[in-house]
């Protein structure tokens, strides 16, 4: 999707309709700085008002995301491209929160025996060493629980036994055991418990 001509077709249906900034922002309950910031494609209106901008503007949500009037020809046409838009941002934005989730891992595994490298020989032994690397320890597990939530997020796993795609809960994917991004969980489908493997593209 292309937020620059969303802006310009949302500025035009507006202007179109005779409504200033500050009225469709009072009609739709919400500032005139977000339809400012639609406009000039900074950001894109929330779901929960698409609907609601769509009556108020005299389009349809298709003619919204699209940045332009469609006929009914190119209804179909536009609707496929649309989805395909909408899958390519998907995976792109699922890359990007699977690449984040690796990084914060990578980061959190060096610092921690850094951490301990330098607890075991840089502080005397005693009370104090062992303080020092148990409260590395725990920071350690902070970003971990992060990047847990950031991976159960993305995707989903699938069953070895009948293929089936899981989405567990974050607490569920918290008490599975796992090598990795492999989690033993239990399907749904064949009620079997087994080591699932991660499919980001859900």
């Amino acid at each position: 999707m292309n937020q620059i001509k969303i802006g310009r077709f949302i500025a035009e249906c507006r202007k179109t309709a005779n409504l200033t900034q500050m009225q469709l922002a009072e009609k739709l309950g919400i500032t005139d700085k977000a339809i400012s910031k639609w406009e000039r494609g900074i950001a894109m209106p929330d779901t929960s008002i698409m609907l609601e901008l769509c009556d108020i503007l005299g389009i349809i949500v298709n003619e919204l995301l699209c940045g332009e009037k469609i006929n009914m020809e190119q209804n179909n046409q536009k609707n496929e491209q649309l989805l395909l838009d909408m899958a390519k941002e998907l995976e792109k934005k699922n890359k990007t929160i699977w690449s984040s989730m690796w990084a914060i891992m990578v980061i959190s595994m060096t610092a921690l025996f850094a951490g301990i490298l330098v607890a075991a020989f840089l502080i005397p032994e005693g009370v104090w060493q062992l303080v020092a690397i148990l409260g590395i320890c725990v920071v350690f597990l902070i970003p971990c629980f992060y990047a847990l939530k950031l991976e159960v997020s993305v995707g989903a796993y699938k069953c070895k036994n009948c293929g089936y795609e899981i989405v567990p809960t974050y607490k569920q994917a918290l008490n599975a055991m796992h090598r990795g991004t492999t989690r033993y969980l239990m399907c749904p489908n064949c009620n079997q418990r087994t080591w699932c493997k991660k499919v980001w593209k859900k």
